[in-house]
């Protein structure tokens, strides 16, 4: 089963010990009303942890992500095991606005965030 999210802006960022892509789906006003964060953070013992916050609820556990695919404007996480917080879904399917900026955060950030766990795709 999938959970499918529609979003309209994508960001990178980094800081200190984590790397993060950011999507929002914002109001007209450019208040955020719906959001999805994938962080990969370093602890001081090189451990890295791969985690999903959503709309300010962290899904259970780290490293939730088995795989992850991006074609386009569409990146599909594969979860290790369903996520209780999503209904039981075993992936998140993320598609965005096709836009410059979005396709520069994706560009500069799929990667750094994901790792090896970006099994395949383009951007």
């Amino acid at each position: 089963m999938a959970s499918s999210r529609q979003y309209d802006t994508v960001a990178f960022d980094v800081r200190d010990n984590t790397i993060m892509l950011f999507f929002a789906k914002t109001t007209p006003e450019r208040d955020i009303s719906d959001y999805l964060l994938l962080m990969r953070t370093v602890d001081d013992e090189f451990e890295e942890t791969l985690t999903i916050e959503i709309n300010e609820q962290q899904l259970a556990g780290g490293n939730l992500i088995r795989e992850a695919d991006l074609t386009g404007n569409v990146l599909t996480l594969r979860l290790h095991e369903p996520a209780a917080e999503l209904d039981g879904a075993t992936e998140i399917v993320l598609t965005w606005e096709d836009t410059a900026e979005n396709l520069e955060s994706i560009e500069a950030g799929a990667f750094r965030v994901f790792g090896d766990t970006l099994v395949g795709g383009n951007a």
